[in-house]
């Protein structure tokens, strides 16, 4: 949970890098806040849940592509490079395969964050 919440925090930071751990913890809570707002959707078919769920679907959008693409600059790469999911399936491969990378140790974005 404190991945989720140090995400937050950063919710618009567009720049440093972010380890492995620290992307997939923050994507791993939203999915699951995400999924048990579906789920009382689904089960109480209330529309005050659907609205709820809109907002947070809205709110996370920015911290997600931030560390979205934080990570990709752990991995060396501009975090433009988020813009390849709009491609169907492969791009959404390509894009997984980025994010799963280890870290390039020092480069153009900043200091390896597990070394720091």
């Amino acid at each position: 949970m404190k991945y989720f919440v140090d995400g937050l925090k950063k919710y618009a930071v567009f720049s440093g890098r972010a380890t492995r751990k620290e992307y997939w913890m923050f994507m791993l809570f939203a999915s699951i806040i995400s999924w048990g707002f579906f789920a009382i959707y689904y089960v109480m078919l209330s529309t005050s849940v659907g609205v709820i769920y809109t907002l947070y679907s809205v709110g996370i959008l920015l911290p997600s592509l931030a560390i979205g693409s934080r990570r990709l600059h752990d991995t060396g790469r501009s975090g433009w490079w988020q813009l390849i999911g709009f491609i169907p399936l492969i791009g959404y491969i390509v894009l997984i395969v980025f994010y799963v990378q280890g870290s390039r140790g020092e480069n153009k974005y900043d200091m390896n964050p597990v070394l720091a």
